[in-house]
């Protein structure tokens, strides 16, 4: 099973990402998603919709998930075996970025409407992701977003950082996203095989 826990500040679009993505990958994988929030089930309603299994983590006052809580909460899903599982992460920029859930990496949700200055100004977020994914660049044209900048942003504060434009809203990007994490799932297996074999 591999993990991918999805960090971002609030409204960058990560569950409906994760509705189009879930619902394309369904198809070829066992999915499910964990959700965090402070307050609500809408997303894990909207999870769903979509006839993927998805659990609600609510934390109150918490401003980010902790490993337990992920823990319990796959505890409560249908076997997972060489499956996906997305983690939704509480919307924030801080908190998140010190906390491993089990995943094999963190990605980062970037929206083109949030400004350009993020990753400097929340580098503790971007050093910890493996993949910055800028969505909603079919909004691009209308913004004064320069993404060139914005990748030299983030790889200032991470220089192995990887960058994937999508719009959730068109489905741009999502096959380079689904072969981002096949590349994710080889890898995982060759470590695999490699530790059997040692």
């Amino acid at each position: 099973m591999l993990a991918f826990n999805f960090v971002s500040s609030p409204g960058a679009g990560k569950t409906s990402l994760l509705v189009r993505a879930v619902s394309e990958l369904k198809q070829s994988h066992p999915v499910a998603v964990i959700e965090g929030d402070q307050q609500t089930s809408n997303d894990a309603e909207r999870i769903r919709a979509t006839g993927v299994p998805a659990i609600q983590i609510n934390t109150g006052k918490g401003c980010h998930l902790d490993a337990a809580m992920v823990g319990e909460a796959y505890g409560r899903l249908p076997p997972l075996r060489g499956g996906l599982l997305f983690i939704e992460n509480v919307g924030n920029l801080v908190c998140p970025a010190a906390f491993d859930l089990g995943e094999a990496c963190k990605i980062v949700v970037f929206s083109t409407t949030e400004g350009e200055d993020k990753p400097l100004k929340y580098p503790d977020m971007f050093a910890a992701s493996s993949l910055m994914l800028i969505n909603k660049i079919d909004l691009a044209p209308v913004l004064d977003f320069d993404l060139a900048q914005t990748i030299e942003y983030a790889r200032r504060v991470n220089p192995k950082i990887e960058v994937l434009t999508i719009s959730a809203k068109t489905g741009e990007g999502f096959s380079a996203f689904y072969a981002w994490i096949r590349k994710q799932a080889d890898r995982v297996k060759a470590s695999a095989m490699g530790a059997v074999q040692g």
